[in-house]
């Protein structure tokens, strides 16, 4: 059977107090755009779905003991969901901190190739976001990080 909503293998869900206001701020912060919004018959958010590039990310009440906000558990998180941008992560960045993220982690470049940054919503979820600059081998990554890299292309860039 086809997925209409043409959805990646993997998704996350990650859950508001308030998740119409969560959904108006992904919009205004890091560019998300709703996809899919259904609503009970009082009109509140039974589930939602946001899509950025070609991925998702679902939004939902707090509707079960088993689930909750960094709000609720003295801000920790149980997870943090990372979005990787094809370009232009410092206009993301400086939309982010305009629309009133605060930044856990400053836009710096790794030694994987990457130039990321993290940010913490409202409600204090953590969204991690990444775009690669450069091509890093895993020997120079080895050697840069200092760290055993399984899993990892050879060599840099021919």
């Amino acid at each position: 059977m086809d997925d209409p909503f043409r959805r990646p293998t993997f998704g996350s869900a990650v859950f508001y107090e308030d998740p119409f206001v969560a959904l108006d701020w992904l919009e205004a912060a890091f560019g998300f755009e709703r996809s899919l919004v259904v609503t009970d018959t009082d009109g509140n958010l039974a589930h939602s779905e946001m899509s950025f590039g070609d991925g998702y990310v679902m939004i939902g009440p707090i509707w079960t003991d088993g689930v909750a906000s960094p709000r609720q558990t003295g801000g920790r998180n149980t997870q943090t969901v990372h979005v990787q941008l094809k370009d232009g992560i410092e206009a993301h960045h400086d939309r982010a901190v305009k629309a009133g993220a605060v930044i856990t982690r400053p836009l710096e470049r790794q030694f994987y190739g990457d130039l990321t940054y993290c940010a913490r919503d409202p409600e204090g979820h953590v969204w991690s976001f990444g775009q690669t600059v450069a091509l890093v081998g895993r020997t120079e990554a080895e050697t840069a990080s200092g760290l055993k890299i399984e899993g990892w292309f050879e060599t840099g860039p021919e």
